[in-house]
């Protein structure tokens, strides 16, 4: 029967007391509101989680009917993540948990590791075993270093812990050297400290935000999003930097379609203007600050006419905005990003980002960066690790000293044998990241591969990894299984549960349960001595003052922030920064120790051979990198990727809005599939721009198959930061081919 309003107000109106739920149906003052199959339907079960569709890891609430299927996730209103809202990719979470090709089931290799996908099922216990074996054997022959581990997202804890166990410390996320990297050895040699992960940025409060290459609007990463609409309901400046009119540019004051690879040049005539004009915070410059009058004389050639002749914006523009940062500062935020590795000079662009947000007083001021506050969970006891015999740094003496994680590139380098290396890694771990994808330049990523004995991939979906894998591991998803607790920087500190919303489909596992079984097989039971993880959850919820009971019911918690903590920072207010100065660093003595340059500077960047265009990627406001593209709620929204085309160019080659074109890169590799092409002024002449995730190769994928084009098999021209090792991708040029060429690409 149906339900009108004013049944559902009635009964939203009337107590506990005028409901009764008889064997059959529910009713309402005696009048039957719903049947028995209705009344099963709005029995759900609520369960807390946090999201894994992204690494924003939104908290939220996982219903789920009374036959055990999960059929919505909505945000947690206490979550200061998510404001109790998702974006579309985490209430179209419930797609990885429904889609029918999903691992289903362990296997082995059969043949080649040759990307071909043949394997025979295996038991869990024949798979585990298989592994033990090998990692036995790798330890014995070449010592336990020679592991190595790559992970992106929860479950890398629990196999870094075997890992750790294991005996070898070699533990890389790709979001480090070829993300985020270059931003965190930045503002460590800045401030004293990384900005980790939602950055503190306070974009609520702030008068003038400016974003330069952060698509923030696409990215979807959410507190952020939902900041930044409050922004500019306020009447905020946006200043948006980008050779694309992004979905940020269409919203901001300024767009400056800058040249690319010539931020620099930008980054410093700001400074220039900003000092001359004395548009500057002087008063915190002086207390707070190291360095300023290296960085005056530094700067004082570098006029906007000098930065006009690079970056083609004009002096005026860049002028202008000077003065509006200026205007609104403290509360002025200069956008870190967090996608910053593009030209191998890229922890230098951030440095000087880092000096522009210092000379504006933004840091530790209400409208530019507060000081995160977070709530540590201890670890659950263990003995000690064994302490490695060799580190990934062993491969590259005298290199990247600054980098303050493993390079997952740097991995892949050193698995490769070389004269000067007296080991190089032969297994790795692949937990949840598909490095066909994720690590740049293909070629020597397969190379690397074929040098390996054991190569164990961690997944719920058959990527393209997979196919290279000598066992794959099926795990479940993010809804059907726990996870350590979530904790985070934030202006209050919270924690966070995921349990599980469901059972897990078919033969797939959680992590921790893997990990678990794994250590025991290799002998390691003194380092997994506990029944489950609930077990260790509880165990660290209690030490928290919390417990896994109260957290079910709960889902997130706030907690009290330690004492003496600050949020922001008063003018005058004593504080010292975990620099050698104790300063914030305008010139930076760690660089200059290493023998890098102090002080930021522009170096030309090689521009596109004729009929070719630099090939910038990004991202959708549905999609997860490659994570997402099979995701049967999400491709309903997006199931293919598209070339921009500026129309200047598009009439040089003929080419037609939706035509369907292939992309040829400057060292001849051709995408493997066709992507369309979309006409608009929105793209400089210079560049073309296109999705990142698409164009997957792996038949498994039904949804995924073919559809759009891959920039990461046209990522052949890698750039080498040199400070911190991460991976310059934006060096790549392309041009148009019109008809299918007679061999595929890389993948």
């Amino acid at each position: 029967m149906k339900t009108s309003r004013r049944d559902f107000i009635k009964i939203s109106a009337l107590g506990i007391g005028a409901l009764s739920i008889g064997g059959s149906s529910l009713k309402v003052t005696g009048k039957t509101l719903f049947s028995p199959s209705q009344l099963n339907k709005l029995m759900m079960k609520r369960t807390s989680t946090y999201c894994e569709v992204c690494f924003w890891k939104c908290a939220g609430w996982a219903y789920s009917d009374n036959k055990g299927n999960i059929q919505k996730i909505i945000g947690h209103p206490d979550d200061p993540h998510c404001n109790g809202r998702l974006c579309p990719r985490g209430t179209g979470g419930v797609g990885m948990y429904n889609d029918e090709d999903r691992l289903k089931t362990p296997l082995i290799r059969v043949t080649g590791a040759d990307g071909s996908q043949t394997f025979r099922e295996a038991s869990w216990d024949e798979a585990l075993d298989y592994i033990a074996v090998k990692m036995k054997k790798i330890a014995a022959e070449h010592g336990p270093e020679c592991v190595a581990l790559f992970t992106h997202g929860s479950g890398g804890k629990f196999w870094g812990h075997l890992l750790k166990a294991y005996g070898s410390n070699n533990i890389s996320a790709p979001s480090y050297a070829q993300c985020r990297g270059p931003r965190e050895v930045a503002w460590i040699g800045t401030f004293g400290e990384e900005l980790g992960s939602p950055e503190p940025t306070d974009i609520r409060n702030t008068k003038c935000l400016v974003l330069i290459g952060s698509h923030i609007g696409e990215n979807m990463h959410n507190g952020q999003i939902q900041e930044m609409s409050d922004a500019i309901d306020q009447d905020a400046t946006i200043i948006t930097v980008d050779p694309r009119f992004s979905t940020a540019a269409s919203h901001s004051k300024y767009w400056l379609p800058i040249k690319p690879a010539t931020d620099i040049a930008l980054l410093l005539a700001w400074m220039h203007v900003l000092i001359q004009e004395g548009w500057y915070d002087k008063a915190y410059v002086e207390k707070y600050t190291y360095g300023f009058d290296q960085l005056k004389e530094h700067v004082k050639n570098f006029t906007p006419e000098w930065a006009y002749g690079i970056t083609t914006i004009e002096p005026e523009v860049i002028r202008k905005t000077a003065r509006e940062m200026f205007n609104a500062s403290p509360a002025v935020i200069i956008h870190p990003g967090r996608h910053v590795t593009w030209y191998g000079d890229d922890t230098q662009r951030l440095r000087a980002v880092a000096i522009l947000n210092a000379l504006l007083g933004s840091w530790g001021r209400r409208g530019g960066f507060y000081m995160g506050v977070e709530t540590s969970v201890p670890g659950f006891p263990h003995p000690e690790y064994p302490k490695p015999k060799r580190t990934w740094r062993d491969a590259f003496p005298g290199q990247y000293s600054l980098a303050d994680s493993a390079l997952a590139n740097g991995i892949c380098d050193a698995t490769i044998p070389a004269p000067t290396r007296d080991c190089s890694f032969k297994g790795w771990i692949v937990n949840g990241t598909n490095l066909i994808f994720t690590l740049p330049d293909l070629r020597n990523t397969k190379k690397a591969i074929q040098n390996l004995e054991l190569l164990v991939v961690i997944d719920t979906m058959p990527v393209e990894i997979t196919g290279y894998a000598d066992v794959v591991l099926p795990e479940c998803t993010y809804l059907e299984r726990y996870d350590e607790i979530r904790t985070s920087k934030h202006r209050i500190p919270t924690i966070a549960l995921r349990e599980p919303a469901a059972d897990p489909k078919w033969d797939s596992k959680p992590g921790w349960w893997m990990a678990k079984e794994l250590g025991h097989k290799l002998g390691l039971d003194d380092f997994f001595k506990y029944k489950n993880i609930e077990e260790i959850l509880d165990w660290q919820l209690k030490k928290v003052g919390s417990s896994l009971e109260e957290m079910k019911r709960l889902g997130v918690k706030k907690m009290k922030p330690e004492e003496g903590s600050l949020l922001y920072f008063e003018p005058g207010t004593d504080i010292e920064f975990s620099t050698s100065t104790g300063k914030i660093e305008l010139y930076a003595t760690s660089f200059a120790d290493e023998g890098f340059d102090p002080l930021p500077k522009y170096t030309p960047h090689p521009e596109p051979p004729q009929g070719f265009y630099r090939l910038n990627y990004g991202r959708a406001p549905m999609h997860t990198f490659s994570r997402t593209a099979n995701n049967p709620n999400l491709t309903d929204l997006m199931d293919e990727n598209s070339v921009w085309v500026n129309p200047k160019v598009a009439k040089v080659w003929g080419l037609e809005n939706d035509q369907y074109v292939w992309l040829e890169n400057q060292d001849g590799i051709v995408s493997t599939f066709p992507i369309k092409v979309r006409i608009t002024e929105r793209i400089r002449w210079d560049s073309v721009f296109m999705v990142h995730g698409f164009g997957h190769k792996n038949e498994k994928l039904t949804r995924a198959h073919g559809r759009g084009a891959s920039d990461s098999e046209l990522i052949t021209n890698v750039m080498i930061d040199p400070i911190m090792g991460g991976t310059g991708m934006r060096g790549n040029f392309v041009t148009f081919r019109t008809e299918k060429p007679g061999k595929g690409g890389l993948l």
